[in-house]
């Protein structure tokens, strides 16, 4: 019964995922991610049958039948992660809206991820937006934030929002002193408040220090290659929110607070 429910749970996560790369696709040109069909890079509409999240992109190799064209490998990871991470919420929250909530989260936070990847923009629709829905559910949902009271669950949820605002906005602050050049983005800055109105004062700190620990990972072997004179990427300009975005998923997925208490029985 369970492999059956997480079965279904991940062709439902992978169907998102499919979802998540159109907003990916058409959000930073302005586009309604509602209306208009799926088109190819070259303008021709993709069939139902040629859409099939992940499948669709094995079957084809990674290429479009109408025109040959390479179709990037963010849309084939998306629907990958949507299907694996919808389950992994499931089984983490044991509690179906706590689950649909932060997968929910989740889900904006990687449309956010790979449009920062893409353009190093993140838009206000995305960071302000969730930060606005994450103070209404705490609001109209207080259980998800360890409480029966709205005014507690409201309260957590801005002091969530304001420490992790304020303590990216210094960390950026120290960044620029020390580097000489803007270390933190504006975007950076309003993403992680809505992660702190979501996941509160514990979570946002937790986002932002296990991202940075596993950004540091990732960008020490090439400061070393660039230090030993062997090239390097150049890394003057980095993308965070990937980095607060995998922050947020290990806090969810293992983090200990008060959100994770056993609820809405």
């Amino acid at each position: 019964m369970m492999a059956c429910l997480l079965t279904f749970l991940f062709i439902i996560g992978a169907c998102i995922g499919s979802f998540l790369g159109v907003c990916v696709d058409r959000l930073p040109r302005g586009e309604s991610v509602i209306f208009g069909p799926s088109r190819c890079s070259c303008g021709a509409k993709i069939p139902p049958h040629l859409n099939i999240p992940i499948l669709a992109w094995l079957l084809l190799g990674g290429r479009a039948r109408c025109c040959g064209a390479k179709i990037p490998f963010k849309f084939f990871l998306l629907e990958l992660l949507g299907g694996l991470l919808l389950p992994l919420a499931f089984l983490s929250q044991k509690n179906i809206l706590q689950s649909a909530v932060f997968f929910s989260l989740i889900a904006c936070l990687l449309v956010a991820s790979f449009i920062d990847i893409d353009t190093m923009e993140l838009p206000d629709t995305l960071t302000v937006g969730l930060a606005v829905v994450g103070l209404v559910i705490s609001a109209v949902f207080p259980r998800i934030y360890g409480t029966t009271s709205a005014s507690i669950a409201v309260q957590r949820s801005v002091l969530g929002l304001l420490c992790g605002t304020g303590t990216l906005f210094w960390i950026g602050v120290l960044g620029e002193q020390i580097f000489r050049r803007e270390a933190i983005g504006l975007g950076d800055i309003k993403l992680i408040g809505a992660i702190g109105a979501f996941c509160g004062i514990r979570g946002s700190l937790w986002a932002i220090f296990a991202g940075t620990m596993v950004g540091t990972a990732a960008v020490l072997p090439i400061l070393l290659k660039r230090c030993l004179g062997r090239g390097g990427a150049n890394i003057s300009i980095l993308p965070f929110a990937p980095f607060l975005t995998l922050g947020t998923i290990l806090f969810i997925f293992f983090g200990k607070t008060e959100l994770f208490l056993q609820m809405l029985s």
